[in-house]
């Protein structure tokens, strides 16, 4: 049994949802040296996500977008904790929805996901920062 993790770092992106498998594999090559296990992928952050969709067409992702901005609305009357601005309290709750992390099965050296799976960062402030990410892989 063999146990890796990495801290990895995001570059920071506007608001939006993100692909970021690709960003995310550069980061850790010793992926390749799992025969079989599983990746736990965590953000660690409070105003961004992470979720698992469809990593082809662009439109799913602009979708996403604007369904938590009708669903979480940007109105500061709503909430008290706005210290950052109007979307303070509005990433947090996006945030809790989507969740922190994902697990991924890892086989062969690679994440083992569908054809049209890819991992989104969901920046939910208007200006994001980096984001650090830890992956925990455990595996043979």
């Amino acid at each position: 049994m063999k146990v890796l993790q990495q801290e990895c770092t995001i570059k920071a992106k506007p608001r939006g949802f993100h692909l970021i498998t690709q960003e995310l594999l550069e980061q850790i090559p010793e992926l390749n040296t799992i025969k079989s296990g599983m990746a736990h992928i965590f953000i660690m952050h409070t105003s961004a996500s992470l979720t698992i969709n469809e990593n082809a067409d662009p439109t799913v992702r602009q979708d996403f977008e604007t369904f938590f901005n009708r669903t979480v609305p940007e109105d500061v009357s709503l909430y008290k904790h706005v210290y950052e601005g109007p979307d303070d309290m509005t990433s947090h709750i996006k945030s809790s929805l989507l969740g922190s992390s994902v697990t991924i099965p890892v086989s062969d050296g690679r994440f083992n996901v569908g054809t049209w799976q890819g991992i989104y960062l969901c920046e939910h402030r208007n200006r994001g920062s980096a984001r650090k990410i830890v992956i925990t892989i455990i595996g043979a």
